[in-house]
């Protein structure tokens, strides 16, 4: 057995069991991992789930989006490499043939229910946080329900943008998706902070300096047209969060939609 193998009779009580199928390390802080899906698993493009190791004896849980389409037959995680951190220490670890826990009920407010009609998707990402967008750039569902989707990463150094780079590439490339909808209306706006690039800065301030809207040709933003989609650091959370509602757009949820949703999951 490899060294995060587990046998089906081993699994801690209410886990699932997937198979590691595929590992890309992008940096010595980034990687994506490909996993078995289990046949009864159901989800929303946009949502998380719990996923950890057996780590000694006792498993170790953390919430993780799933960066795959809810059509896919296997499932996607993008991670960060902490040293230290009780999960990712050993998650970045994994190989091939391991074994990934994972608690089968699904949730997260980065969902299309969650809002309410609008014309212009905004989907704002931060590092890892493009996961769930990794999700919903895939689903047929989202070129339904709006005329543009605009995806936009922030990241310190370019080689960690590459991951939703080639995301972006390979969903305009791919010739089902395009037979079942059009991915030209998909547009990603990459940024950086600490490393030279095409564009530089962070996004709150290329927002509120008006440059954001000025590159893309756009209008500012508009409650009656533009919805939001925000996942990433606590403090860019929050600011986005106040440039929508300071443009007139309500915060949503699953309980009550609205014209912009926060995952906040992965903060605190």
């Amino acid at each position: 057995m490899t060294e995060f193998e587990v046998a089906p009779t081993d699994l801690p009580k209410g886990a699932l069991g997937l198979t590691v199928t595929e590992v890309t390390h992008y940096t010595d802080r980034l990687f994506h991992f490909r996993t078995t899906r289990p046949a009864s698993f159901r989800f929303r493009s946009g949502e998380f789930v719990m996923i950890g190791l057996m780590v000694g004896e006792k498993p170790i849980y953390r919430a993780y989006s799933i960066a795959s389409p809810n059509w896919s037959d296997d499932l996607e995680f993008f991670s960060i490499k902490v040293p230290d951190g009780p999960l990712t220490q050993h998650l970045q670890q994994i190989k091939p043939g391991d074994t990934v826990l994972m608690r089968p009920k699904p949730t997260g407010t980065l969902v299309h229910d969650a809002l309410i009609p609008g014309k212009r998707l905004w989907m704002f990402s931060t590092g890892t946080g493009i996961a769930p967008f990794a999700s919903l750039i895939r689903d047929p569902e989202s070129y339904a329900k709006f005329d543009e989707l605009i995806l936009t990463q922030t990241c310190r150094q370019v080689d960690e943008l590459k991951f939703g780079l080639d995301l972006v590439e390979s969903v305009k490339s791919d010739e089902l998706l395009n037979e079942l909808c059009d991915t030209s209306k998909l547009r990603f706006y990459a940024t950086t902070t600490r490393e030279n690039f095409g564009k530089m800065g962070r996004i709150t301030n290329l927002i509120r300096s008006g440059e954001l809207f000025a590159d893309l040709g756009v209008a500012p933003f508009d409650k009656d047209i533009d919805r939001g989609m925000i996942c990433g650091s606590m403090a860019m959370l929050q600011e986005i969060k106040t440039l929508l509602e300071e443009s007139g757009l309500t915060e949503g949820s699953n309980a009550q939609p609205g014209e912009f949703v926060i995952e906040r999951a992965f903060v605190g």
